[in-house]
């Protein structure tokens, strides 16, 4: 019985008091430099140190950003104009780059072709002939051009050999280089999102930002004819604004014109977006503050709500330009879009509906390789910008 009390009852526990005087900076001085750096450190800072942890957001930027960045020198990388015909290299295969000729080592070259017609089917034939070997050239002068409209120049990062060919994603059916018209596309293609979403930004930003501000008939107002544009069937709705467009209009206006078709479209989710956060942020502290000391709605809006989620706007950014830029390709596939002589992705791929013409030259598709490249990348770097600006993130 004994033993069972004994059991029962707790030990008696010393409770030890350090007789030495409170420090209060004593915590302080555990903080290592790692740790202050971390709870010193800005929101941006906060936001980049959790996207660099996104490798494949990362990769995706570098991309993007380099294909971006080439844009501006085009006409320096591709080695023929956009318009530059071949007569007799119509509808030529993709030419491979070679390093060893029978053992021996060359150099980068190309082997020549070799062409006989069809007369059953009067169909071009094309074969590489070890025979001609045509060494590329580097930093070389060819054909003229003006950098960005404005610069005269004529030295290209890579050229044929003299009287040879270089057709690395081979030719259409005038003979015009296939690869240095994708890269002139590019420009084109690219573009039109960063045009699109700045007209999306615009719109969305201050309707939302409005609507979530102010509230009431206005707030419904602006709902209401936000429901109603979402009501409409995408695609029907770009070819009848684009369908709408003078057919006499020069190109570059056609090019203005698709941007702001497919910006006028795309602002409804961004300004539902901004509309529920200026609803949430409406009645916070600082913006009951601002308000109290005379700032008006346009100020508060736009230097106090919305750069408070800004980082929401760059992620839903990085998300709706590849649908600009899928919009802008498929409305020039269908004729719709850009129109010739301008250059873009959707351009080229027009060239490719025919399914006969895809099974003979395989090749006109290649122009959806960038497509799908882009729309991937800009894909992972909004997930990526989206995990970083989220506080919550286990990343």
């Amino acid at each position: 019985m004994s033993a069972v009390r004994a059991r029962e009852e707790p030990s008696a526990v010393e409770h030890w008091v350090d007789p030495a005087p409170f420090d209060p900076e004593e915590g302080e001085r555990t903080v290592t430099p790692e740790q202050q750096r971390f709870y010193t450190a800005s929101q941006w800072r906060l936001m980049w140190w959790r996207f660099r942890r996104h490798r494949l957001a990362v990769v995706s930027a570098v991309f993007l950003a380099v294909l971006y960045l080439s844009t501006l020198v085009t006409e320096f990388l591709a080695p023929y104009g956009p318009h530059t015909r071949n007569p007799q290299f119509i509808n030529a295969p993709p030419q491979r780059v070679h390093l060893f000729n029978e053992g021996r080592l060359i150099g980068p070259f190309v082997y020549g072709y070799s062409f006989r017609l069809d007369r059953a089917t009067l169909r071009r034939e094309y074969a590489p002939d070890p025979a001609k070997i045509q060494p590329l050239r580097f930093f070389c002068r060819g054909e003229p051009y003006r950098l960005l409209g404005l610069i005269p120049g004529d030295v290209h990062l890579v050229c044929p050999a003299e009287r040879g060919t270089l057709f690395l994603m081979g030719t259409d059916r005038l003979g015009r280089d296939l690869l240095s018209r994708i890269l002139y596309g590019a420009r084109v293609s690219l573009t039109v999102g960063l045009v699109g979403i700045t007209v999306s930004f615009v719109l969305g930003i201050t309707l939302g930002g409005i609507s979530g501000y102010y509230g009431g008939w206005i707030d419904n107002l602006i709902q209401r004819l936000i429901e109603v544009i979402r009501s409409f069937p995408t695609i029907p709705l770009w070819l009848s604004l684009s369908a709408a467009m003078p057919v006499h209009w020069d190109p570059l206006w056609v090019y203005f014109g698709i941007t702001v078709i497919l910006g006028l479209i795309d602002w409804t989710g961004l300004a539902r977006a901004v509309r529920s956060k200026v609803l949430a942020l409406r009645e916070e502290e600082f913006a009951q503050a601002a308000r109290l000391m005379g700032a008006r709605p346009a100020r508060i809006i736009g230097r106090h709500l919305v750069p408070s989620f800004m980082s929401h706007l760059i992620a839903s950014a990085t998300l709706s330009i590849p649908g600009m830029i899928l919009g802008e390709t498929a409305l020039s596939f269908l004729g719709l879009g850009v129109r010739a002589p301008m250059v873009s992705w959707g351009v080229l791929l027009n060239d490719a509906q025919n399914v006969n013409v895809v099974a003979l030259y395989p090749w006109l598709l290649l122009p959806v390789v960038p497509v799908i490249l882009v729309v991937l990348a800009f894909n992972f770097l909004g997930d990526g910008l989206r995990d970083a600006a989220d506080p919550y993130s286990a990343r």
